[in-house]
């Protein structure tokens, strides 16, 4: 770190130098030498197949192979740091993927294979590798992230205080001590670390771990220059003793640059150069002009191998430059390379996929290790660790109020009977469902990431994961279900018989637990994996004989009783139960008189089918226990087989000719209005419940102007990303976290509301999701524009409004290509980024926001977007950028600049033309051939590693912060500007819903055809239950037992509730969160969006309703008329399940789980209340009953299908005076009280309450986002 110079007179020199040495006690490691001849990867395009036909990945048009990487040669050598440099797109994290043996899509040709000490196993060798995005908990503190990693990757030999000390090692080298016991927070939910501070937190894991081979795939994204620089110090020493790494590099400055020891430059997809640092510029000397002074050699050469799609002209000359850069090194590269040993080239199908290395730990200390993270962040998060307990309770008190001291009367006898049912069935059901949602959002992201770094092996994570909730939930949620529910229901009065009941309802729980770990390790996607939970969990429900009479089941079917863990649950229940018990018989006494025989406990076990109606304890218990084993045992070997695929997508075809370029227009929007923004005493505060205040912003006084690109300078952790939070009015304050506000934004020197403020700016948020996976660049765009240019141009002005920016931002060459994910894989980060900014350019806003606009590009592409805000700038709209790594080209379009120092600080404000000049005033003068930005950030920084450095940079930086605040500021002139009250005509007009709707249905249809994942959760969720209804009820008869059995085949139909929910949990969430940012943008209002998705809905809701009408009413014979197949539909048409989804998942937007609990436990109080399995319910119920569309649906399908019904019965059934005990379907609707019930009022009131949901699921969402605000004093 610098050094404040010593001066008399004149202000000498900033001594840019950094006399710091690592000092990270790394143990020695083998040396690895990687080597790479003729690589190629090409990209075929998925072919997924649909429900009815095969669809390509985009779209009608087929899509066309892409070539990644093609003929790639280089040398990795022991003890070297490699930078692979390149612009946007041209391949860098691929080749990391392929060299790392990360890249695991079946629709990858790859040919060449990388060699590690001349093997073509990477799992010979230790490794790690940085990925792109974080992966972090982030309930925990630095410190423990760092310590938990330590625990988990370093080997037996390194005992405890070692570990510790290396912990504090790379906390102090990494600069993380002032952030050291701050949560890592998440960035969006969870405050806590700031981006850069996470990306150094992600570095230091790996490098915890010792590997001899690492990797890391842009480690600089997100950091400050200073930060920036001192990381790569660090891995320039690491890579020094031994190591060989490996890493992608967007922008390295010239520090950087010649701190590598060798280069790899990429222009798409093809090798232009690779080898040492010293010998890069003389290669180029004679294929590229000379390198103009000043100028960074990194960016000269990254901008020298860049395709400039801007225009036609700059296209083909681009092309031209790049071709003959390309052809130069194939001639160098075949003399380079000629000599040294080549592996064999080998087709994809033979392509080493390695299975990781376990980590070096010992399994018991990585077992204790994880067993103690899930503890802590479980109580870190509270309502989190609570969400199973608040279920357990919920469920046990509505069970037990539903079914409150049941009689033991006729009706009391079928309540107990459905009361135990719920207990195995329904509760696992619940429990389950909770376990997939919670393995795949929350638990398997991190699993993934650390058993692909051979961290973390599969039994370990297995056991500690179930013995840690073994003893958070395991054993407290089916003791409070059991404990509340079994006095509540008055069953019988045993203590023995309670236990005996606990016991059944803990061990159906583990089944369940463990039952939906197999669902979430055949797939990752919540949809894909909750269809397969739902459909498999089914099957076991139909077998378990509640609903179907487990004699009666079909012959070739019978046997599935003896494979479903519910079968012996529910029949232990009942026999612990009913065994010697004798009820209340009207006619007489149960014991003697042949008249009750129903009444008998006996009869009641064996007309249940339990298989020992003596004896059915011991083994039902042991059996459970057993496929609990079983399910771990199936989702360990899963786990160890089916390895997490990345999908590389293709390019769809592009049918435009270059010509069309041509005809761009450079219509403008809106009159342009010079709006000053000035900040008086800007100070924010943020109150995280259970910790102290912190100030992030602390009086602040800075004026973005007009016509200029103001731009935020500042470390990482300085407020940056807050302060354009607050002036963009993007804070929200919730339960956990308090935001407060002071001072004073003034537009034009006047005081202004934040919602003129907010309607006036459009915000580039730090982050990219708000793109969405499945639309390509070009149609992401056009859809912007669609949303959100007035309404006044026509189609094809907005079309070709956004095809000019398509060029403007140099996105042409990946405009036909899917954005994708993070597990399929479309356009690369850096043109992710430039699509962000592209959609806010679109609408030319009077004031423009930006957070880190040049993170994750390269230099070529950071200066074309410093172009397009400069050309925006010069039409008099205010543009606010913060940037943390500003290169000298970029530095010449700086208009004003506020540097913040760490607090929130104000190091200084104004012209940039200045700063260098009052820093030189104050005895800080920026040498000449130091890049200005970099010499800001330089003295701004706070050396964290070393004590002395912290003391003596802290010092430095509150002399320049007081000095600041002494300068007297210069007052200002606003004539001829416009105040705030004059301003709001210029507002930006949300569209209205006859515009925004038709786009919005016709995006979400694309979204429908090119996830498979949607359609076959709305298809094949109620496709899958109407299947199994059919094979086991089909044909339902007219005899006694198949009374029982057309109640239960109506009682599943009731679970369509809990499909459609489901559903919901898997796709509204993250419709809802694209929602919020486009609706904070002005894009489309609440109306647009909730019309949208109710009409994206009906029509595979009407499908899904008649295939499942199809085949549980008619095939099953529950009643073959054409009338009754429609009314079963409406029934299984019903959006309100939907709805409710939308309510709990917009009220607990922070708390999926929590939202799928209450939820599952309203819709199973609500079966219960339908009338089929309690039929003495307290009043309560029954009035709360006219709420629920569940118990209108029971309330017209019983009595359309059992009117003028009439029934049989076996010489065994009947009453001694030979009448059956049911003969008719009326007898059966007085057993559940619907013998006078109006079917058709009760059918129209199913539409009524479809009406009714649907509004205040509405209503919910409008007021989402005004629920909280920011506190502000003034």
């Amino acid at each position: 770190m610098s050094d404040k110079a010593e001066s008399s007179d004149a202000p000498a020199d900033w001594a840019l130098t950094d006399e710091h040495e690592e000092k990270i006690s790394f143990s020695a490691v083998a040396p690895v030498n990687v080597q790479v001849r003729h690589l190629n990867v090409q990209v075929v395009p998925p072919i997924y197949r649909g429900l009815f036909k095969r669809q390509a990945a985009v779209d009608e048009e087929k899509a066309s192979p892409k070539l990644i990487l093609t003929d790639i040669n280089a040398d990795f050598p022991p003890g070297s740091i490699t930078g692979i440099i390149g612009s946007s797109g041209s391949g860098k994290t691929t080749f990391l993927n392929v060299l790392s043996h990360r890249m695991r899509s079946s629709n990858l040709k790859i040919t060449g294979q990388p060699l590690y000490n001349e093997s073509p196993s990477l799992s010979t060798v230790t490794h790690a590798y940085v990925t792109q995005t974080d992966v972090l908990l982030p309930t925990l503190t630095v410190r423990e992230t760092l310590m938990y990693a330590a625990e988990l990757r370093l080997p037996a030999s390194v005992n405890r205080e070692q570990r510790k000390r290396l912990v504090e090692e790379v906390i102090m080298e990494l600069g993380l001590k002032e952030c050291a016991n701050t949560t890592v927070g998440d960035g969006f939910r969870r405050r806590g670390c700031s981006g850069g501070e996470r990306r150094r937190v992600s570095v230091g894991i790996q490098l915890l771990g010792s590997p001899s081979l690492i990797y890391l795939d842009e480690p600089t994204t997100g950091l400050d220059s200073t930060s920036a620089y001192n990381l790569v110090k660090t891995l320039k020493s690491i890579a020094g003793k031994g190591r060989t790494i490996i890493l992608s590099i967007h922008q390295p400055s010239p520090g950087i640059f010649f701190m590598l020891d060798r280069v790899a430059l990429l222009a798409q997809g093809q090798m232009v150069y690779t080898g040492r640092v010293d010998e890069v510029m003389p290669w180029f000397e004679t294929l590229l002009p000379p390198l103009p002074p000043h100028v960074n050699p990194a960016d000269y050469l990254i901008n020298a191998a860049a395709i400039d799609v801007r225009t036609v002209e700059a296209e083909l000359e681009s092309l031209a430059r790049v071709q003959n850069l390309t052809n130069a090194w194939k001639g160098e590269a075949a003399r380079r390379f000629a000599d040294t040993k080549s592996p064999n080239i080998a087709p994809t199908d033979d392509y080493e996929v390695d299975v990781p290395r376990s980590g070096n730990a010992p399994i018991q200390r990585t077992a204790r290790a994880l067993v103690s993270r899930t503890f802590k962040t479980s109580f870190r998060d509270p309502l989190g660790l609570i969400t199973s307990w608040i279920e357990a309770a919920l469920m046990g008190i509505s069970v037990g109020l539903v079914f409150l001291q049941l009689p033991e009367s006729s009706s009391g006898i079928r309540s107990r009977e459905a009361a135990l049912y719920t207990a195995v069935g329904l509760q696992g059901y619940l429990m389950a469902m909770f376990e997939v949602y919670r393995l795949c959002v929350i638990e398997m992201p991190v699993f993934d990431r650390e058993h692909g770094e051979g961290v973390v092996g599969v039994v370990p994570w297995l056991l500690s994961y179930r013995f840690s909730h073994f003893f958070l939930e395991d054993i407290i949620v089916p003791f409070v279900y059991s404990a509340t529910t079994y006095w509540m229901m008055n069953l019988a009065h045993s203590a023995i018989r309670f236990f005996l009941y606990f016991a059944v309802v803990f061990l159906c729980h583990i089944a369940s637990v463990t039952f939906a770990g197999v669902a979430v390790a055949v797939s990752r996607d919540l949809a894909t994996a909750s269809l397969v939970a739902n459909l498999s969990y089914t099957l076991h429900t139909f077998a378990c004989g509640f609903f179907i009479q487990a004699d009666s089941i079909p012959i070739w079917l019978r046997w599935t009783k003896w494979i479903s863990h519910l079968f012996y649950g529910f029949t232990a229940l009942v026999f612990n139960e009913f065994h010697d018990r004798f009820y209340d018989c009207p006619s007489g006494d149960a014991r003697t008189d042949a008249q009750c025989i129903s009444y008998r406990g006996d009869f009641i076990i064996r007309s249940l089918a339990v298989p020992r109606p003596d004896n059915w304890r011991t083994i039902p218990l042991v059996a459970m226990l057993g496929f609990s084993v079983g399910y771990f045992l199936i989702s360990m070997f899963i786990l160890f087989a089916k390895k997490v695929d990345i999908t590389m997508l293709g390019q769809k075809k592009n049918v435009e000719t270059k010509e069309k370029r041509l005809e761009l227009p450079s219509q403008k929007i809106s009159k342009v209005q010079l709006i000053d923004v000035g900040l008086r005493n800007y100070s924010l505060r943020i109150h995280n419940r259970g910790s102290k205040t912190i100030t992030v912003l602390d009086g602040i006084n800075t004026d973005f102007e007009a016509n200029k690109v103001n731009v935020i300078l500042g470390p990482s952790g300085s407020g940056k990303s807050s302060l354009l939070n607050l002036m963009a009015q993007r804070l929200q304050s919730t339960w956990r976290t308090t935001y407060e506000a002071d001072g004073q934004l003034l537009l034009n020197g006047v005081a202004a509301d934040g919602n003129l403020v907010q309607s006036l700016c459009s915000y580039v948020t730090q982050d990219d999701d708000a793109l969405l996976p499945y639309l390509t660049v070009r149609e992401t765009l056009r859809f912007a524009a669609g949303l959100r240019l007035p309404q006044s141009w026509s189609k094809e002005d907005k079309i070709r409004k956004a095809d000019e920016v398509l060029d403007k931002m140099g996105l042409r060459d990946c405009a036909d290509t899917l954005v994708g994910g993070e597990l399929k894989k479309g356009i690369s980060g850096g043109e992710k980024r430039r699509v962000s900014i592209a959609i806010q350019v679109l609408t030319e806003p009077q004031i423009l926001i930006l957070d880190e606009f040049s993170s994750g590009l390269d230099a070529f592409n950071a200066a074309s977007v410093m172009s397009v805000l400069t050309q925006l700038a010069s039409e008099g709209r205010t543009i606010i950028t913060s940037i943390h790594q500003g290169s000298w080209q970029l530095f010449k379009d700086f208009g004003n600049i506020l540097l913040l120092a760490k607090g929130g600080r104000v190091a200084y404000s104004g012209p940039g033309t200045d700063m260098l000049g009052y820093f030189a005033s104050i005895g800080f003068k920026c040498p000449a051939t130091t890049n200005p930005a970099d010499f800001a950030l330089d003295v701004v920084a706070i050396d964290l590693r070393e004590e002395s450095m912290e003391k003596k940079t802290r010092e430095k930086v509150h002399i320049l912060t007081d000095a600041f605040k002494s300068k007297k500021q210069v007052e200002r002139s606003f004539e001829g500007k416009l105040p705030p009250s004059e301003l709001k005509k210029y507002e930006k007009r949300m569209p209205s819903i006859f515009t925004s709707l038709p786009l919005l249905i016709r995006r979400g249809w694309l979204g429908f055809k090119r996830q498979p994942e949607v359609p076959n959760a709305r298809f094949f969720n109620p496709l899958g239950l109407g299947i199994v209804s059919a094979i086991y009820f089909s044909p339902l008869g007219f005899d006694y037992v198949d009374v029982q059995n057309r109640i239960g085949c109506l009682n599943e139909i009731l679970p369509l509730y809990f499909v459609g929910l489901l559903v919901n949990v898997a796709v509204y969430p993250t419709e809802r969160d694209i929602f919020y940012r486009e609706y904070e943008d002005g894009a489309y209002s609440t109306e647009a969006f909730i019309s949208a998705y109710t009409l994206l809905e009906i029509p595979s809701e009407i499908l899904a309703a008649a295939m499942f009408a199809s085949l549980a009413a008619i095939a099953t014979n529950l009643k073959r008329s054409i009338a009754f197949f429609f009314i079963t539909s409406l029934n299984a048409l019903s959006h309100s399940r939907e709805s409710l989804g939308i309510i709990f998942n917009t009220f607990f937007s922070q708390q999926g789980g929590l939202a799928l609990n209450v939820a599952n436990v309203l819709l199973s109080v609500s079966t219960f209340m339908a009338g089929l399995m309690s039929i003495d319910q307290p009043g309560f119920f029954k009035g709360l009953n006219r709420i629920s569309p569940l118990g209108y649906a029971v309330k017209n399908l019983t009595p359309y299908s059992f009117r003028g019904q009439t029934f049989a019965c076996t010489d065994a059934q009947r009453l001694p005076d030979g009448r059956c005990i049911i003969s008719t379907g009326e007898d059966v609707l007085a057993i559940y009280n619907l013998e006078e019930i109006d079917a058709a009022l009760n059918l129209g009131a199913i539409v009524v309450t479809v009406v009714v949901y649907r509004l205040i699921a509405y209503a919910i969402l409008k007021l989402a986002k005004t629920r909280f605000r920011i506190r502000r004093k003034l």
